[in-house]
């Protein structure tokens, strides 16, 4: 992968933070800000989309080497790579792939792939974690325990890349996870944080129906698959707001549905597809035996042949109190006293609630917006950040991974 050529990082963008130690990190981020920059204009440049993050992949893996670390490439793409020794391990995990989207955003170093960018920060993500890696390995003799960076693949497709990690033995030995995620509603110099769930259970549910099809002047002489598609289409999250608790945040949204293409003819085949998120662990587990009993229920009386496939995605990142406190203290820390602010819990899915499955974590939420001008959110083609944030988040990953070593 060909290196974006960084334009100069300003004073406020190197010094962010600066000060505030350890001093060796403070000295690593001084002398590579620029490198920081460089290797999120690079990974921008070159977005790559789920399983197929090789040059990335490669990327990272000769930066760690040439500061003589010793990266594990994961089946396929992605790697972990372990700073330090001793007792306890903490991991910072960053998602490596991109989007398909076409980017609306001009930059020197904007999207080199017809149809692909970088429009959920992941690009940022990959080189705060390089760089928080970079800065802790400057004096691992400092270190009271081992650091394990996780450069993970395909976050944006479900159940996600952390399964290929874990089943990989990427979380073998770790005491606790972190994670920054980019955040358009925030302000530079602020890391979102919450004790609980940050983000919401996410599954896809496809529902294909099938009838002996016939005219329109005699539904009564065949099953009416237009019509059943409507009793499910209106049916289904109506009998859900009242077969489970309204405080779980459980919707039910339709994205696409497609019937026939004649107005007088009955069809003979029909898809219905949406998600179906909720905000509560509990009731995540409870959802799929549940729907498809309320489809049988809404399609019994119509006649129609239907097969559900309810596709289980990602469950919730459920932040525990220790980590989510360690992670805003790190914020803190690194930034100043204002830096950590609360956060409330996204309907969007993250399959970093796989690792918290197994081990203790948090993830935050890195304030990326520059304070002027609009917001664009996440996955928009407009997507673009401040990229006086890195430093923010490089300071803050290494804060608290030194936090959680230190018990």
């Amino acid at each position: 992968m060909t290196l974006a050529q960084p334009r100069p990082v300003t004073a406020p963008v190197a010094d962010l933070g600066a000060g505030h130690g350890p001093e060796w990190i403070d000295r690593w981020l001084a002398a590579h800000a620029d490198d920081v920059v460089s290797w999120r204009r690079a990974i921008h440049a070159r977005p790559e989309l789920a399983r197929r993050e090789h040059e990335t992949t490669r990327l990272v893996a000769e930066t760690l080497a040439g500061a003589g670390l010793r990266p594990r490439l994961l089946p396929g793409t992605g790697l972990v790579c372990d700073i330090g020794q001793g007792p306890r391990t903490v991991a910072l995990r960053a998602d490596i792939d991109a989007l398909p989207l076409t980017e609306q955003v001009e930059v020197p170093w904007a999207s080199q792939v017809p149809g692909v960018a970088h429009m959920c920060g992941h690009d940022a993500h990959t080189a705060m974690v390089l760089g928080a890696g970079l800065a802790l390995a400057a004096s691992p003799e400092e270190l009271p325990g081992r650091v394990r960076l996780i450069f993970q693949p395909a976050e944006e497709v479900q159940p996600g890349g952390a399964l290929d990690v874990i089943a990989a033995d990427g979380l073998d030995g770790v005491d606790r996870i972190f994670a920054l995620h980019c955040d358009p509603r925030l302000e530079v110099g602020k890391v979102g944080t919450r004790t609980g769930a940050i983000t919401s259970a996410c599954d896809m549910l496809e529902l294909r129906l099938t009838s002996p099809g016939g005219h329109t002047s005699r539904p009564h002489l065949t099953a009416d698959l237009v019509h059943a598609l409507g009793t499910v289409i209106t049916g289904l999250p109506d009998l859900l707001s009242r077969r489970v608790d309204p405080r779980s945040g459980t919707v039910l949204v339709w994205g696409t549905v497609q019937a026939g293409n004649a107005t007088n003819a009955v069809p003979q085949q029909g898809v219905l597809g949406g998600t179906l998120r909720t905000a509560q662990h509990a009731t995540w587990n409870e959802l799929e035996p549940l729907v498809r009993s309320l489809v049988t229920a809404l399609l019994a009386p119509t006649g129609v042949g239907y097969v559900l496939e309810h596709r289980r995605g990602v469950p919730p990142v459920v932040n525990d109190a220790v980590s989510a406190d360690l992670l805003a203290r790190a914020a803190e820390r690194a930034v100043g006293l204002d830096a950590a602010v609360g956060t409330e819990q996204s309907s969007g899915g993250e399959d970093f609630g796989w690792y918290l499955e197994h081990v203790p974590g948090a993830m935050g939420r890195l304030g990326v917006w520059s304070g002027s001008g609009d917001m664009s959110d996440l996955h928009q083609p407009t997507f673009d950040l401040d990229e006086r944030a890195l430093p923010v988040g490089v300071r803050t990953l290494a804060h608290a991974a030194l936090a959680t070593l230190a018990g």
